[in-house]
């Protein structure tokens, strides 16, 4: 792995910790402000920090527990001060209802270092849909 690559994966782990803690602050100084993020749920996009601020405070707040986060087959390429990343990666847990969720996503996010920091610029989470019942494909594993 390149020292780029590592500080990439670093900031993938700073990302997680930040989710799995619940802790909005600090996974925000993780995203630039003009964000654009891809999620599982409406709308098609979120905009800027303000906005996704809000999708994860929102997200947050269903989980009674803390949000298990697992990756699997990572792969960052990076040159200069811009770098891609793809993942699949599990969140699980507890629901403020008492159901207990394991699910896999896939990930893929782009970054940029400016300052001498990186930071997510656009992050894409997914499920697969089967497209004869048009149901997101959420009990597949790698």
């Amino acid at each position: 792995m390149t020292s780029t690559e590592s500080e990439v994966k670093a900031l993938l782990d700073s990302q997680f910790e930040a989710m799995r803690m619940k802790d909005i602050d600090q996974l925000m100084s993780l995203y630039s402000a003009d964000i654009v993020y891809f999620d599982l749920v409406p709308p098609l996009q979120y905009v800027g920090s303000a906005a996704l601020r809000r999708r994860f405070l929102e997200w947050f707040e269903a989980w009674k527990s803390s949000i298990g986060m697992e990756i699997r087959d990572l792969t960052i390429v990076a040159g200069g001060d811009i770098a891609a990343a793809h993942m699949l990666l599990r969140a699980s847990g507890t629901l403020k209802n008492g159901h207990e969720v394991g699910y896999w996503v896939r990930a893929s996010d782009c970054y940029r270092r400016a300052n001498e920091a990186w930071l997510i610029t656009h992050e894409h989470i997914s499920l697969p849909v089967d497209m004869a019942s048009r149901s997101a494909a959420i009990d597949l594993t790698p």
